[in-house]
C-alpha cells in the first residue's frame, strides 16, 4: 500500500525527472502541498523531510525548499525513498511534569524500551509541573527532535507553545490527558469509566456516603472526567459529596503551609459531614493527605496506588495500564512521521486493584 506522502514524493521525483522541476528551483511548501493532495501538514512535511534526506532538496530557514543544486543520478530512485534515505532513525522528545513510582516511572520505562525496538532516540525533559517550563521545554525541543510526547501540566490555560505546534501540524503525542476541542492525538485511560468503578466498588462494599477530593477540576481533563465518572455511579444508590478545592498537591504548590491547611479543610469537612464513611483522591500522595489528616478511620482509595513487595499496596485503587499507553503513544507519533492519519483519543484499560489486608 501507497502511504500518502510517498505520494507527494512520487509526484516530486516525477516532476525532477521531467524537468519541470530544476535545480535550484523553489518547491511547494508543506501548505501548499497539504492542499493540492488534500492530506494534512505532517503527511506533507515527512515527504519533504523524506525528499530531504534522499539527498533531493534542501530547506532553508525562512525561505521555503529548494532542489539542490546537484542532483543525484535518478535512474536508480524509486518510490519509497527508504532505500536511499540517510537517517532512518528518529529524535523524540518526552516532557513530563515528574516522574515517580506511583505513576509516571513505568510510563517512562515503556516509552524508552518502545523507543528502543525502533531505534529512535529518546530525549527526556521534566517542567516540575510548571507551564512555563513546559512552553520554554516546547519551544526549545521542536527544532531538534522530530516528535513530541507530552505529558501536560495541570493549568488554567492551554500551554501557547504547545498549541502552536499542534496547529502548525509538528507531530505531538499527549499522555495521560487531552486538550478538550484541540485536534491533537492524545493517549490515556478512559477516566470515566475507572472512577465509575471506583466509587461502584465503595458502593458494592456498603459505603452509602462517599466523597470525591481533588484540586479545582477546572480545565484539568482528567480531574473533569474522573469527577464525573464518581457522579454517573450514584444513579439511585447512596450520596456523593465533593472536596474540590484542595491545592495543596499541584505542582509547584507543596509547601508545609499548603499541606497543613489542605489537612486543616479535610478535616473540617469530615467534621460537617460525618456521615461519609468513604473518599476517592484524585491521586495517590492526595490519599496520603486524607488518610493522614482522617485518622486513618475512614476507607480511602485513589488512583495509582504504589506496589509493595512486602504489604501491598495500601489503598483500594484504579490501576492505569502505563506500559500500554507508553507504547501506545511511541506508535502514534511513529506512525506520524510516516504520513499516517490517526486518531484523537486512544483509550487504554485500567484495573481496579483491592487495598493489601493488614
Amino acid at each position: 500500500m501507497t502511504l500518502l506522502y510517498e505520494r507527494i514524493c512520487a509526484h516530486v521525483l516525477e516532476q525532477l525527472r521531467r524537468g519541470t522541476l530544476r535545480p535550484g528551483d523553489r518547491v511547494p511548501s508543506e501548505m501548499e502541498l497539504a492542499a493540492q493532495f488534500e492530506v494534512s501538514r505532517i503527511t506533507s512535511k515527512r515527504a519533504l523531510e523524506v525528499l530531504r534526506e534522499a539527498g533531493l532538496v534542501e530547506r532553508v530557514r525562512g525561505k521555503g525548499t529548494f532542489v539542490v543544486r546537484r542532483l543525484p543520478d535518478l535512474t536508480g530512485v524509486t518510490i519509497p525513498l527508504r532505500a536511499v534515505t540517510r537517517r532512518d532513525a528518529r529524535s523524540i522528545a518526552l516532557i513530563v511534569p515528574d516522574i515517580s513510582e506511583s505513576y509516571g516511572l513505568d510510563l517512562l520505562n515503556a516509552i524508552e524500551e518502545r523507543c528502543a525496538e525502533y531505534g529512535a532516540h529518546l530525549v527526556v525533559r521534566r517542567t516540575h509541573g510548571r507551564q512555563t517550563d513546559e512552553e520554554k521545554a516546547v519551544d526549545s525541543l521542536v527544532s531538534s527532535v522530530d516528535g513530541l510526547i507530552v505529558f501536560p501540566v495541570h493549568g488554567d490555560f492551554y500551554n501557547a507553545s504547545l498549541l502552536r505546534q499542534v496547529l502548525d501540524g509538528f507531530p505531538v503525542v499527549l499522555v495521560d490527558r487531552h486538550l478538550s476541542g484541540i485536534p491533537v492525538a492524545a493517549v490515556q485511560t478512559d477516566n470515566v469509566a475507572a472512577a465509575r468503578a471506583l466509587a461502584t466498588c465503595l458502593l458494592d462494599q456498603g459505603h452509602e456516603h462517599i466523597a470525591f477530593v481533588s484540586p479545582p477540576p477546572v480545565n484539568t481533563s482528567s480531574i473533569e472526567e474522573r469527577l464525573e465518572g464518581f457522579r454517573s455511579a450514584f444513579d439511585g444508590r447512596g450520596r456523593a459529596y465533593e472536596l474540590t478545592d484542595l491545592r495543596s498537591t499541584l505542582p509547584g504548590s507543596t509547601t508545609t503551609e499548603s499541606v497543613r491547611a489542605d489537612m486543616d479543610t479535610i478535616r473540617a469537612f469530615r467534621d460537617r459531614m460525618p456521615e461519609v464513611t468513604a473518599y476517592i483522591a484524585c491521586e495517590y500522595n492526595l490519599a496520603r493527605m486524607v488518610d493522614r489528616a482522617l485518622g486513618g478511620d475512614r476507607k480511602v482509595a485513589c488512583f495509582d496506588s504504589p506496589g509493595d513487595s512486602i504489604g501491598g499496596p495500601p489503598y483500594l485503587h484504579v490501576r492505569q495500564d502505563q506500559t500500554e499507553m507508553g507504547r501506545a503513544a511511541v506508535d502514534l507519533l511513529l506512525a506520524q512521521l510516516r504520513g499516517e492519519q490517526v486518531p484523537n483519543l486512544s483509550l487504554v484499560p485500567f484495573e481496579i486493584i483491592e487495598a493489601a489486608e493488614i
